[in-house]
């Protein structure tokens, strides 16, 4: 749902839409930067801040690929963060979520019923396991981030069913990214998806604004109603990340204050990217 004429125009000016910014997106950049860092202390990147973005995603993607190729059964979850730990340093980039507010490992790897943020240990991953492994690299300064769930051998069909619907739900809400659409529309397409398929979608965790920070404005939910919530705009970079479970939505945080599991143990699913908005529509700045 695309900004109506007669909407207050998104650059702060007072005026209607259509008196003011209508058919100068893109060239009003200077103005858009200062409006949104002023009222949403959203911080808009210059070209030079995507090229960074980008750069820092590619590895992430390379680690993910990496994370893809090396999980077996057997293999503990620690496994998995010393694997992931040693890949980026080796590219000379640091893993965000090490020490970040407390958090003592370098990955998060969430197992089966798992919803995010499970801290790497002794768990062996067994034949039929899903696991999300969510890797932030920080390259040069500047962040990125995504998130795939992988299948670990043969998997269920309840496993199959979840993981398809989750990475169907990023789809969908990735397609409703563009400038003059609103956050609300990412999260409206992810929720009738989920919910239409019987399954349900994280309310307490959202994508996040990124790029100079781990986290930046704006919170991006994966619920909510079409033509809500703030207008997108170029230069906007941003995390979509929906985590979709196979029965209901409450959730639980255990004794170590950090993981995320379901409340009724049904399985979840979660994939990421980071995206920037783009005059036409977005690119994804960790494409897989």
């Amino acid at each position: 749902m695309r900004l109506g004429r007669n909407d207050p125009c998104p650059c702060g000016s007072g005026l209607k839409y259509k008196k003011c910014c209508l058919g100068k997106e893109g060239q009003r950049p200077s103005k858009d930067k200062d409006v949104y860092y002023k009222k949403y202390k959203i911080r808009l990147k210059e070209a030079e801040d995507i090229e960074g973005i980008r750069r820092a995603g590619g590895l992430v993607v390379r680690t993910l690929d990496l994370v893809e190729k090396s999980i077996q059964p057997g293999m503990s979850t620690d496994s998995i963060n010393s694997l992931v730990h040693e890949f980026t340093l080796k590219h000379g980039a640091t893993p965000a979520p090490l020490n970040y507010n407390g958090f003592p490992k370098s990955v998060c790897v969430s197992v089966n019923e798992v919803i995010c943020h499970g801290i790497p240990g002794e768990r062996i991953l067994q034949e039929g396991d899903i696991v999300n492994v969510d890797v932030t690299s920080i390259l040069g300064g500047y962040y990125a981030d995504a998130n795939k769930t992988f299948c670990v051998g043969r998997v269920s069909p309840d496993a199959q069913k979840i993981v398809y619907v989750a990475r169907q739900a990023l789809d969908r809400g990735l397609g409703q990214v563009r400038p003059g659409n609103r956050i609300g529309d990412i999260g409206w397409a992810i929720q009738e998806w989920a919910e239409s398929q019987g399954c349900s979608v994280v309310r307490e965790m959202v994508g996040h604004g990124v790029g100079f920070q781990f986290h930046e404005p704006p919170q991006v939910p994966h619920f909510g109603n079409k033509g809500q919530g703030i207008v997108l705009v170029p230069g906007m970079v941003f995390t979509v990340e929906p985590m979709i479970n196979l029965g209901r939505r409450e959730l639980r945080i255990l004794d170590d204050n950090w993981t995320a599991v379901t409340k009724d143990e049904s399985l979840s699913a979660q994939f990421e990217q980071t995206v920037v908005v783009t005059e036409e529509g977005y690119e994804s700045l960790t494409p897989y």
